[in-house]
């Protein structure tokens, strides 16, 4: 197995940008594309287990329209056609909506979240659910890593990834409090965008302050087609101004300047991981990038430190904000274990103690803007390593709770501070995958994305 297999998946259906020039000259359809995805879920789903409810005879019959309307060359969207997963925390009108909980089984709404039902509009196939941890939190489904099915995809978004990641669809949606986008993402080998907080309208949510909707996807221009389809048709959360930047990509974007940030992962880090980074940041140097860290500058060196706390402040916040509907599922007797220790670790908090960790929070995000100027975007690591195995405890620094599907301390700062970051699958070790995470200002999405789109095209893949 080799380096490019971790950033080029051997799927033909997996990008679907590139097929869409098929489709209009006839050469392929949206109907065909749709039956080698299906191929592909009848051979992996049954080890990877990562859809809870599906609708493949709707998705079917939206491909059939798809087809006339490129036959007329009249496609609707970048997405029209574009078969699509959804987290099973989001809504769906013609599937159950569980949120990973017994609490909900079998439980119809009958409505489409926004993101979704800006999706359909714009001609995509919903084809199915996909499992997510208890209420997106801490308690993992059944889901497998889709390179090594006795390792964890990640979490919350744990099938969403998993289905990207064995080529079962070019993109599904996932969303991200804490590492629920990124962290997933690059332990199945795909690209992702926890995009700047707000700018993509979930419809529904957690009630969580912090909460991002985000996309997973086989490349990088998939991944923003679907981005830009939402925000075209449903814009961002209420009160925020959405997406900015074009409907495609821009040409790849050399930076001149990146700012490697430790964060909390950097000292969690194996030899291997830390091996294959340096790797990576030589070859960005040699490509004429000045990469700077902590110890070129004190404020970047003062940023880490006001980001060295992010996963214990993000859990203070998050259990803070769910308490008032934790309490109630509770009382259902079907509440796991898992998330009655976050409950009682909520219910031990005062108003003061939230408001202390805004405030820390507020003083995070008025840090990076302080250093801004001093690079074109943040590089660092997607995860602390490749995925470990299904029953790994990684460690949370609090001694009440472990966090079951990876460590999440290289994504808890970015959810934090609400602006965007993108993974890209350019790293492997042991023979998995590991993401590079590049990280910008809020409302930056599309400038970072034409900069993971530079890292992506020029820079080697690397493998240790």
């Amino acid at each position: 197995m080799t380096a490019d297999r971790f950033y080029h998946p051997d799927h033909a259906l997996n990008r679907f940008q590139d097929q869409r020039a098929a489709f209009l000259s006839g050469d392929d359809s949206p109907s065909q594309y749709l039956a080698r995805c299906l191929q592909t879920i009848a051979t992996r789903e049954p080890e990877v287990q990562a859809w809870v409810n599906t609708n493949f005879e709707a998705a079917k019959k939206a491909a059939s329209e798809a087809d006339q309307r490129y036959a007329a060359g009249k496609p609707i969207s970048a997405v029209d056609g574009m078969p699509i997963a959804v987290k099973d925390v989001i809504q769906t009108r013609d599937m159950p909506t569980e949120m990973g909980s017994p609490i909900f089984k079998d439980r119809e709404t009958g409505f489409d979240s926004a993101s979704v039902d800006a999706l359909r509009r714009a001609g995509a196939l919903i084809m199915g659910k996909t499992v997510t941890t208890e209420f997106a939190f801490v308690k993992p489904g059944e889901t497998r890593n889709p390179f090594d099915t006795s390792l964890t995809p990640g979490g919350s978004s744990s099938g969403s990834s998993a289905v990207v990641g064995a080529g079962m669809v070019p993109a599904a949606l996932g969303n991200q409090v804490v590492g629920s986008i990124i962290r997933p993402a690059a332990f199945c080998g795909n690209y992702a965008i926890k995009p700047t907080l707000g700018a993509l309208h979930m419809g529904e949510g957690l009630g969580l302050s912090q909460l991002h909707l985000g996309v997973h996807a086989a490349s990088l221009q998939d991944m923003w087609a679907v981005a830009s389809e939402i925000a075209t048709r449903a814009g961002g959360d209420p009160g925020y101004p959405g997406l900015f930047g074009a409907a495609t990509l821009g040409p790849p974007l050399r930076p001149e300047r990146l700012i490697f940030v430790e964060t909390e992962g950097w000292a969690k880090c194996d030899d291997g991981t830390r091996a294959a980074f340096q790797k990576m940041i030589d070859l960005i140097k040699a490509a004429g990038v000045e990469v700077i860290t902590r110890a070129s500058s004190q404020l970047i060196d003062e940023f880490e430190v006001k980001i060295s706390d992010a996963v214990r402040l993000c859990r203070v916040i998050c259990s803070f904000e769910l308490r008032w509907v934790l309490r109630q599922y509770q009382e259902t007797g079907l509440l796991s274990d898992d998330l009655a220790i976050w409950l009682d670790m909520a219910e031990s908090l005062t108003l003061d103690d939230y408001r202390l960790a805004l405030s820390e929070r507020q003083q995070m995000r008025q840090s990076i803007a302080g250093i801004a100027a001093f690079g074109d975007a943040l590089i660092s690591l997607s995860s602390v390593g490749i995925a470990p195995a299904m029953d790994f405890l990684a460690d949370s620094g609090e001694p009440e709770f472990a966090y079951k599907t990876g460590d999440p301390s290289f994504n808890a700062a970015t959810s934090a501070l609400g602006v965007p970051a993108i993974t890209i699958p350019k790293m492997a070790a042991q023979q998995m995958p590991l993401g590079v995470q590049l990280i910008g200002p809020a409302h930056g999405d599309w400038r970072l994305a034409n900069i993971a789109k530079w890292l992506d095209t020029e820079i080697p893949a690397v493998a240790v």
